[in-house]
């Protein structure tokens, strides 16, 4: 599944937005899941928890698909 997500300001961590999309339950099990290597940024491992993220990159985890898009494009 594909969806979008639309960030304020510049960037989001890669941390802040497995929890704000709900992926992850807590800010420490996002943690647990990019040291682990489940976590691919633009069709790399992402392995920097707090990686600065920002419109027009792609994430996936669990199954899931996330394009960025800057607020008020999506």
């Amino acid at each position: 599944m594909t969806r979008q997500f639309a960030i304020r300001g510049d960037y989001i961590q890669l941390d802040q937005l497995l929890k704000t999309l709900g992926l992850t339950d807590s800010g420490g099990a996002a943690h647990a899941a990019v040291q682990a290597g489940q976590v691919w940024v633009d069709g790399q491992v992402e392995r920097r928890k707090r990686a600065k993220l920002r419109p027009g990159q792609q994430i996936r985890f669990a199954g899931e698909t996330v394009v960025l898009v800057a607020e008020g494009k999506g």
